[in-house]
């Protein structure tokens, strides 16, 4: 199935950005009455018969809903400090994108060597990876926010909170920690790991410490396999 991603439907009709319609009608070929489907980013699946063949914007009207397609009932949060080069932060937001993430939230942290990033770039990766995985809802990627602050927004949260970080006296791994069903947030420290007093701060808050296993993981990886292991248990 190929999947267009367009940003919204109006009266029952979808009209495909210029980057889309070109690649709808130029590269793959498709004609008037041909059935293509679509997605808005809000969790449905639409198919779809091309009523205007235009190269630059392409129109087509939808012929049938299928709704929470391809749909979580649970979700996965990951807080995590972006690291300095931006390609691994990319390719993070990427692959967890392809294989399961509902909200991603970057994170200001003590020793954070990113203070910033791209947001319109990372929506054009996010919409990449959804067309490629046929992921019809869109993951949630918030501001970049400090570390402290996103504490203290999430003290009243009923959600599973785990924290990550190196230490000898982590104690459950991740496997062993996560619940079948429960939404989880995942906090995923920076190149530098986050500081003893940033882990003190979760622990007497309220978040439970969990571990990777042995290995020193980077940042962007030990993230991925967070989402991993969530998405296997809630399989």
């Amino acid at each position: 199935m190929q999947l267009f991603y367009v940003n919204e439907i109006n009266n029952n009709v979808a009209e495909l950005s210029e980057a889309e319609s070109k690649h709808c009608i130029n590269v793959l070929r498709h004609h008037v009455s041909d059935i293509i489907h679509l997605t808005d980013g809000k969790g449905a699946l639409y198919k779809a018969r091309i009523i205007d063949a235009s190269p630059r914007a392409c129109r087509a009207v939808i012929d049938e809903i299928i709704k929470d397609y391809n749909k979580s009932h649970v979700k996965l949060h990951v807080a995590i400090a972006p690291p300095k080069q931006t390609d691994r932060f990319e390719w993070f937001i990427e692959k967890s994108v392809e294989i399961g993430i509902g909200e991603i939230t970057p994170l200001l942290c003590s020793r954070s060597e990113r203070k910033e990033i791209k947001a319109e770039r990372l929506e054009k990766i996010i919409i990449a990876a959804m067309k490629q995985a046929i992921v019809t809802e869109k993951p949630v990627v918030n501001p970049m926010i400090s570390f402290d602050r996103f504490l203290n927004l999430t003290k009243q949260s009923r959600e599973a909170r785990f924290i990550a970080y190196c230490s000898e006296n982590n104690t459950k791994p991740i496997q062993k920690s996560l619940v079948k069903g429960h939404n989880a947030t995942i906090l995923i420290g920076p190149e530098g790991d986050f500081t003893p007093d940033e882990i003190q701060l979760a622990l007497s808050t309220g978040w439970t410490p969990i571990s990777f296993g042995n290995r020193r993981l980077r940042t962007e990886t030990a993230a991925l396999v967070a989402c991993i292991a969530y998405n296997i248990i809630n399989s």
